[in-house]
């Protein structure tokens, strides 16, 4: 099936094959992305009962949406044949991983963690999987940990492709109840997790056998053995653990998926603290008081808190930014934590950060109970701890009494006698402030899907308070990001988004989100420099803390008017606030390659695609760099990459189409020209994407035509011409020299 094309998705590759199932490699010729499709065995095909039970996979995958679950696109049956297409996942299965050795005891904690996160939410929604197994789970190289195949799930309310009495699953990763066919819930894929982690410590199975009824006898009959007798430095909390999860009887095991996190959890530290005696590792380094606020986690029955949980965590680490003399980490690289079990000292090392802290959220109707530690780096112990229990719409005072207590216990002097309240209250409206957290939440994932949930929330705020100037800030950079990655007209959206931000600053002029958003908006569609600078700077002044100001002044205002050393010190500045989050990396890329410094620039890059793999700036300005130095294959792939990750963005088509010119291959360039006119009548197409085409082709006029145009309708690479090497072809040129000038960059 390799290169034929199935309904509009093009076979790439074979990914794998089993007794149920083959998986493809493929591109979608309609949203230009890569998937995997899954089809049914040659052997299956036009068994009706095999066709039903991929639909079902589908059916069950598709009622779930967690980070660690493969997302299902559709089923569709094209040319006879019923295919899955599904969220293609680069990396490797927990089972290929073990393969070679052990995982260390972090890693099984933390992939431990993650599937049972991924199983609540399962449970919760009536889809029990079956057949989990260290072949089913995908871990990517970030260690991300993916639940694959629902082939054999059973789902709530839905009749059952296998019937009563019939065994389903994978003979190793069996519960004795399903071993013997009887019905299975919940239990019984904690029991099949509890095989994978004994798997991830030992590489080796807890119920072993030379046939298939051999290890099903075992798993009926034996007592699961412990895993120190393999393995060395087992914490015992992880060993009982396991021996819980492993018990017969699904009455004597783990009832919920929820309790096993909370135990695996706890066990974190302890567990950390024993690889401490085998492993090195220094205090962070020594850069003033410094704090990482991470975010709190949901102890709620429900889980639904999860929004609430970054928002409480966001406003102490808003809260905090306010004292002097204190660096306070960004949220975004804070939050790089979430979900996973961390060693504190390795939290500091990364984060170079002295004190960490940490909280939990339990809500119960209206009645709140939340904790809150803060941690030495260097010895693990607590230097504060404290537990409230009030009602929601204390939430504002408690918030208050987090920060104050903090600055307390590290000992920071606040200006004056007793220390103002830190948090500000910019809505008594608690239904207002809950939709505004829930916009931030989505708002920070930043794609385009959750962009538009963001703005919907930040709306649906405002309905409940007009006067609430954060969500109107929300507002204003829910335009800006489309508008800056060139997904919609920069008329379109940012005279809407200077609208929005404008109304938040006459409610309150020291919304720090709102100055930085004029600060993009007078840059980007204004070209009033001194403006966007000045709108930056107060944007500091009013939150330190806040990467953003310090990384969009660097690219939009300093490098694009040739401020390049003051535009590098923003920008690491930028990374040292945020320094897990790829975006405040990539600008020290950015800059440097402005800066003609190419070798730096890869370095760097390279750094923010270690944080990110798919990072799209990241490919695309190493994509400038191998060109602009003459590596026109390395630019090719670098700017293919970038491509895919933007979803076939024309901007990122213009530069490729510039390069294939520049590499000799001016029909290749001219094809790509064709794409780029047909995609006009269907989306908006930055001007500067066709004007780079015709400069790479050689077309020097018609270049500086479109270049006009994208000066006029202030396309968002325009603002960088002055500083791009790739136009230096251009300079001199009367013609491109009144294109800078309307730019105000002359």
């Amino acid at each position: 099936m390799i290169g034929q094309t199935i309904s509009h998705y093009r076979i790439l590759s074979k990914l794998g094959e089993g007794g149920m199932g083959v998986v493809y490699k493929a591109e979608d010729l309609k949203l230009r992305r890569l998937v995997a499709l899954k089809f049914l065995t040659p052997q299956a095909v036009g068994d009706e009962v095999e066709k039903q039970r991929l639909i079902h996979e589908a059916q069950a995958a598709a009622a779930l949406d967690h980070p660690n679950i493969c997302t299902i696109y559709e089923v569709d049956e094209a040319d006879g044949q019923v295919f899955i297409a599904m969220q293609f996942v680069e990396g490797h299965t927990l089972k290929e991983r073990i393969r070679s050795a052990p995982l260390t005891i972090q890693e099984a904690l933390d992939l431990g963690i993650q599937v049972a996160n991924a199983l609540q939410d399962s449970h919760q929604k009536g889809v029990v999987h079956r057949d989990i197994k260290s072949a089913n789970i995908m871990v990517t190289e970030k260690g991300q940990a993916m639940i694959m195949d629902f082939g054999l799930a059973q789902l709530s309310g839905q009749t059952k492709v296998t019937k009563t009495g019939t065994t389903v699953g994978t003979p190793a990763y069996m519960a004795p109840e399903q071993a013997r066919g009887e019905h299975t819930d919940q239990r019984a894929d904690l029991w099949s997790l509890g095989v994978v982690v004994f798997e991830m410590v030992t590489a080796k199975l807890p119920f072993r056998g030379k046939s298939e009824l051999a290890v099903l006898y075992s798993i009926l009959n034996d007592t699961p053995p412990q895993m120190g007798n393999f393995r060395t430095g087992v914490h015992p909390g992880l060993e009982q653990i396991v021996q819980k999860a492993l018990r017969k009887s699904p009455t004597e095991r783990y009832h919920t998926a929820a309790e096993m996190v909370a135990d695996l959890e706890a066990v974190g530290t302890g567990g950390e603290a024993a690889s401490r005696t085998t492993e090195s590792r220094g205090a962070p380094a020594a850069v003033g008081p410094a704090i990482a606020v991470l975010p709190f986690r949901d102890m709620s029955l429900e889980k639904d808190q999860d929004y609430f949980c970054e928002g409480m965590a966001e406003e102490v680490i808003n809260a905090l930014a306010q004292v002097e003399g204190l660096r306070v980490v960004s949220r975004s690289s804070a939050f790089q934590f979430k979900g996973h079990s961390y060693d504190i000292r390795e939290v500091g090392e990364k984060l170079r950060v002295g004190v960490v802290l940490e909280g939990s959220v339990r809500r119960a109707g209206n009645r709140l109970r939340i904790t809150a530690q803060l941690v030495n780096v260097t010895d693990g112990f607590q230097t504060w701890t404290e537990r409230y229990d009030r009602e929601m719409k204390d939430v504002f005072d408690i918030q208050d009494e987090i920060s104050t207590a903090i600055v307390g216990a590290l000992k920071i002097k606040l200006v004056g006698g007793q220390p103002p309240p830190l948090i500000k209250r910019y809505t008594e409206n608690l239904e207002a402030y809950h939709l505004y957290l829930k916009g931030r939440y989505h708002w920070n994932q930043r794609a385009a899907g959750a962009m538009r949930k963001a703005m919907e929330y930040f709306r649906q705020a405002l309905e409940e308070d007009p006067n609430y100037a954060p969500a109107w800030a929300g507002v204003a950079d829910c335009f800006i990001v489309p508008g800056y990655y060139q997904m919609a007209a920069p008329g379109d959206v940012f005279p809407r988004g200077k609208e929005a931000a404008l109304k938040a600053l006459e409610l309150d002029s020291n919304v720090a989100e709102a100055h930085t958003s004029l600060g993009a908006i007078a840059a980007l569609w204004e070209c009033d420099w001194p403006k966007a600078e000045t709108s930056f700077k107060r944007a500091q002044e009013l939150n330190p803390s806040y990467a953003n100001a310090a990384m969009w002044n660097a690219l939009f205002c300093l490098s694009s008017t040739g401020r390049l050393d003051e535009a590098l010190q923003q920008a690491r500045r930028g990374r040292d606030l945020d320094p897990l989050s790829p975006a405040p990396s990539s600008a020290v890329g950015i800059v440097t390659y402005y800066q003609r410094d190419y070798e730096r620039a890869v370095r760097e890059l390279d750094k923010t695609l270690e944080l990110d793999a798919n990072f799209a700036l990241g490919h695309y300005y190493l994509g400038k760099v191998w060109e602009t130095t003459g590596q026109y294959d390395r630019a090719v792939e670098a700017f293919g990459k970038a491509r895919i990750a933007l979803g076939n963005s024309p901007g990122v088509m213009g530069n490729l189409g510039h390069c294939l010119a520049r590499a000799g291959k001016p029909e290749e360039a001219r094809a790509l020209l064709g794409e780029i006119d047909k995609m006009a009548g269907e989306r908006y197409v930055p001007a500067f994407a066709r004007g780079f085409v015709y400069l790479g082709l050689g077309e020097t006029e018609t270049a500086l035509d479109w270049l006009e145009k994208a000066a006029d309708e202030r396309s968002t690479p325009a603002i960088w011409m002055k500083v791009d090497p790739m136009l230096d072809p251009l300079r001199g040129n009367e013609r491109f020299a009144a294109i800078l000038k309307k730019l105000r960059l002359q």
